[in-house]
């Protein structure tokens, strides 16, 4: 596993939105792979059954901690929980999040000790709508953008520390916040996604995480600007996501 390569197994993951989805997938194969995790959402009882489930599933223990990233208050909260522990990596899975956390860690004597150290890995996760103009998901898609960029920003600052800091991209995934759309050809489940994108750390600062997705992703950025803001294309997307999400 390539993980093991560039990692210390035996140090700490940190999953933000670790609670459900592609956030809970990533810390259960993480756990899997040896680490000790730690899942960070704003639900006290959705961490707790996540972190049965994964403890059950891998037999290893997954500590929680409740923190709503909408207050400002709750970055020094979890600080406080993660002081003195040697952090491997990181998943930034919260939508708001990657605006203040990473920066907050990256001020730490933790990080700064990784970096030393020279390996570490930030995983932000984006969309692969952030390639293009998306209407009907404007801001949704505009805060991705942001990730992106941020993500790139950051790895460039960093990639001479050891520090892998990249944007994972995906299309479709099966999760809640997607109505829990069919797995297909196009759409995982998040144990496969994560499995699949994990294998592609060291393949630069953004992933889409899959074969399937990467095809997609060109298809998608082919298409031209006046055919995604057509009325025509916005009124068929927005019965797409009606029918695959409900709404």
């Amino acid at each position: 596993m390539i993980l093991s390569l560039i990692l210390n197994i035996s140090s700490v993951s940190v999953v933000t939105g670790g609670s459900d989805g592609i956030g809970r997938a990533y810390a259960e194969e993480l756990s899997k792979l040896g680490m000790s995790v730690i899942i960070i959402s704003r639900n006290q009882e959705k961490l707790d059954r996540a972190a049965r489930k994964i403890e059950l599933t891998t037999g290893r223990e997954v500590k929680v901690i409740a923190a709503d990233f909408t207050k400002d208050d709750r970055y020094g909260h979890i600080q406080e929980n993660i002081e003195g522990l040697e952090i491997g990596i990181l998943v930034n899975n919260v939508g708001i999040l990657p605006s203040k956390i990473p920066c907050k860690l990256l001020e730490t004597s933790d990080l700064e000790e990784e970096c030393s150290k020279g390996r570490g890995v930030i995983l932000n996760v984006s969309s692969g709508i952030a390639k293009i103009p998306c209407p009907i998901y404007t801001l949704y898609a505009a805060s991705k953008v942001f990730v992106e960029r941020f993500s790139k920003g950051l790895q460039a600052e960093y990639k001479s520390k050891g520090i892998i800091i990249q944007m994972v991209a995906p299309f479709g995934v099966s999760t809640p916040m997607t109505g829990h759309q069919k797995p297909d050809m196009v759409t995982f489940t998040p144990e496969e996604f994560v499995r699949s994108s994990l294998k592609y750390l060291k393949t630069g600062d953004q992933t889409y995480g899959s074969v399937t997705h990467t095809i997609l992703g060109g298809i998608v950025q082919s298409i031209p600007t006046w055919v995604l803001q057509s009325e025509a294309f916005q009124h068929h997307f927005r019965e797409y996501v009606k029918e695959k999400v409900g709404g």
